[in-house]
Parts: C-alpha cells; sequence; structure tokens
C-alpha cells in the first residue's frame, strides 16, 4: 500500500529547538547572555491550578522577579519580551498582574512598546462582578534598536483607495499597500482575520489545540509575535513553555526555539505535537478562520420558551 505523503512540512531541517524538563531559574542561569531576540511566554498565575502552589501575591511577585533578572540577561540587545498574563483574584478582590509586573520589568531598564489588550468571548461567569473576557500581553524591547517587522503582520486597509485630499501629496494614495498596522486590541470579532483585526480565541473544549493543560496559550497569538518581533533564524525562548505553543508557532515560521518546562507530562505531549507538526497532523487553527457565529436554528441560541416571559 502507498504511503500517503504529509500534506505539508512546516519544520526547516536547519532550526533547532529543545523542549527542556527543568525549573526555569537553574536552566537559565545556564544560558549565555543575549541568545534570544524573543521571550514570549505566559507565566504560571498564582490561581492554585495543579501545576502551581498558590501563595501570597509578594511571595509570587519575588520569585517571577529572580526569573525575570536572567531572562532580561538572556535576551538580546534588540530582542524583545512579550509576557501575556490575566488577574490574580483572591477573595472577590482582583489584582491586575500585568500592572504589578510592569514595574518589575521598568526596574530592569526594559521599555514598554504596547500593552495589548487580547479579548476573547468565552470563560468563567462571575457571580459577584463583571465576567472576565480579556488578558494583557506586554510588549517591551531591551533597547531603542528592537526588532520590529510591521510588514510581516499588517492587516489589510479599510479604504484601501483613500488618496490625499490636499499638500504637496494630494490625488495620492495615502494607505500603505501591504495594509494597515494593527491596533493593540486584539479582539474576537465575526468576521476574518485577514479582513480585519486580529481574532484569537482562547483555548476552550473545543479548540482545535486543546490538550490537558488547563491554561494553554494558543499558537495564532504567538505566530503574530513571532512574525513581527523576531528575524527568520533568530532564537526564541519561552520558559514556562507547558504544551509547547510557543515552540510550534516559533519553528512552523523558521525560527529556532527553546522551551522551558518542569511538568514532565506537559513536557510530553509538546514533544508529541511537534512531532505531529512534522508529520503534518498536529490540529491547527487556522489564522484567517472565522469565529464559530451560531445560526437561527441552532437551538442552543434560541431563547428557551420558560424564558419569553421574563
Amino acid at each position: 500500500m502507498k504511503v500517503k505523503e504529509p500534506l505539508f512540512e512546516y519544520i526547516n531541517p536547519d532550526i533547532s529547538y529543545n523542549i527542556i524538563n527543568g525549573n526555569s531559574l537553574n536552566v537559565l542561569k545556564g544560558i549565555e547572555n543575549g541568545k534570544f531576540d524573543l521571550i514570549i511566554t505566559s507565566p504560571p498565575y498564582n490561581v492554585g491550578k495543579s501545576y502551581e502552589t498558590k501563595t501570597s501575591i509578594e511571595k509570587y511577585l519575588e520569585t517571577q522577579e529572580e526569573i525575570i533578572n536572567e531572562l532580561v540577561r538572556t535576551l538580546s540587545d534588540r530582542g524583545n519580551l512579550c509576557w501575556q498574563v490575566g488577574n490574580y483574584v483572591n477573595k472577590g478582590e482582583v489584582f491586575p498582574l500585568d500592572i504589578f509586573y510592569y514595574q518589575i520589568f521598568k526596574k530592569q531598564g526594559l521599555k514598554l512598546r504596547n500593552r495589548i489588550i487580547w479579548h476573547f468571548g468565552h470563560g468563567l461567569h462571575a457571580s459577584n462582578r463583571f465576567s472576565g473576557r480579556y488578558e494583557t500581553l506586554l510588549w517591551f524591547s531591551k533597547t531603542e534598536e528592537y526588532i520590529f517587522n510591521l510588514d510581516n503582520v499588517r492587516v489589510p486597509s479599510k479604504y484601501p483607495g483613500k488618496r490625499h485630499f490636499k499638500g504637496p501629496k494630494k490625488g495620492q494614495l495615502s494607505g500603505n499597500p501591504l495594509g494597515k498596522n494593527p491596533s493593540d486590541i486584539w479582539e474576537i470579532i465575526e468576521q476574518d482575520w485577514d479582513k480585519a483585526m486580529w481574532n484569537i480565541p482562547n483555548v476552550k473544549s473545543n479548540h482545535p489545540e486543546k490538550t490537558e493543560h488547563p491554561c494553554q496559550f494558543p499558537i495564532e497569538l504567538v505566530e503574530r509575535c513571532v512574525l513581527a518581533l523576531t528575524d527568520e533564524g533568530s532564537w526564541v525562548l519561552d520558559p514556562f513553555a507547558g504544551v509547547g505553543s510557543t515552540i510550534i508557532g516559533a519553528i512552523k515560521n523558521n525560527r529556532n526555539a527553546i522551551g522551558i518546562e518542569k511538568e514532565t507530562d506537559y513536557c510530553k505531549i509538546a514533544n508529541n505535537r511537534i512531532e505531529n507538526l512534522k508529520e503534518g497532523k498536529l490540529k491547527v487553527r487556522p489564522i484567517n478562520k472565522p469565529i464559530h457565529k451560531p445560526s437561527g436554528n441552532d437551538k442552543l441560541a434560541q431563547i428557551p420558551k420558560e424564558w419569553s416571559k421574563i
């Protein structure tokens, strides 16, 4: 029987990658200065998941600061750091982690380029406050000479035929033929990514990338950062690699990558996902896939009869 060839081969044989099973702080101390052009991660949130030990917010941030010291050391002078976090909630009080983290990174001399709001439509429903539907991604650079490849991530202009109406360029097209600069709100809307904004759903039960990890990073979000903030052949690091979404997003786009993860089971899942990627079997949500919108015939989208008189 003829063996069916993979539909695609994502991984360039010249690209290096590694999933390291270990403690991030210990592993980082063995990595040379300035190795990485991009460090991108979603750190543990101190919310008591199976892979965390819940502690005070002060102790949690103290531990994270020790790791951040090493991360900044290993970041290249042209490098960028993306730190994606949500909120820590304790007894109903919300602690916005990005605000706490900003002070730590600023003390390291990093420069904030964008505070990106990632809005999504699904999550836990709150009862004593509004339901949380966003997280933030802090994008820092180490110096003023940082990598930023805007053309790699432009989106089509709403009015590509718009022209200057006065001045020396009167009558000339005013936009960029490659498209416009995406905004700093990555929002879930009912249309394709290539038609407007960045459309990135969080990884829940019906997401094709879902594994057993409870707080999984979408590959789409990683790819936007990789394409804009690195060059081909750059080294990318995720110090809290989980099930390897950052590594996959990097090697798909011809970047070298290292992931550090202390949970052995997650390392195994990450390596299996990479093998599936090589064979063209990995389930990945395409960037331009529209968000599901229930039809009028979908019973779950219809108002229940019991509510009709409310």
